[in-house]
């Protein structure tokens, strides 16, 4: 038999579980370290990342549409392998780009330094809808593998996260910059 107290216990214990899986489900997701293991993230402007078919999202549903058919035929094959993609950050404001670019400012003490990892709003493929960042690294590693087919590829060699309609589906993809500060 089970006593009242061990029953109170176990509800408060489960409380506090459930607390602390929402505060890490809702709360917003810090950036990527561009140096260390990646970490989610999404634009304050868009509300947390999702899935590639929540195009009620801005996030999403702003994308350029040949990027999200290619990003949704290839989430429903990865889900197909067991991996989930969830969209870390896609389109973007200006505005949101421009925080973003003086932040990283603030981080690496220079513009120069910044380009190397976060574009300007003028350059940014996010603010156009060309680009998605996705994790978590598991469906990077399956996007970076497999991505080609749909002609997404990561275009920058320090961001793994970052995919572009670069290709043609079952292309090759063109060899990717060092960083964002080769493009533009």
């Amino acid at each position: 038999m089970i006593h009242h107290r061990t029953l109170g216990t176990l509800a408060a214990t489960l409380l506090v579980v459930a607390v602390a899986a929402l505060a890490c489900g809702t709360s917003e997701p810090s950036a990527r370290d561009h140096v260390g293991v990646p970490r989610l993230r999404a634009a304050t402007d868009q509300g947390p990342g999702g899935g590639p078919f929540d195009t009620s999202r801005p996030t999403i549903g702003n994308l350029d549409p040949d990027l999200l058919a290619a990003l949704q035929a290839a989430a429903k094959d990865a889900s197909d392998d067991g991996v989930g993609l969830l969209v870390t950050s896609g389109w973007r404001s200006k505005a949101h780009q421009r925080r973003l670019f003086t932040e990283a400012v603030s981080k690496y003490g220079s513009e120069e330094e910044a380009r190397r990892y976060v574009s300007t709003p003028d350059t940014s493929a996010h603010v156009t809808g060309d680009a998605v960042d996705i994790g978590p690294t598991d469906a990077d590693d399956w996007l970076i593998q497999h991505g080609d087919r749909y002609g997404l590829c990561q275009v920058f060699a320090n961001e793994i996260w970052h995919f572009e309609l670069a290709t043609t589906p079952g292309g090759e993809c063109p060899q990717m910059y060092a960083d964002s500060s080769e493009r533009g």
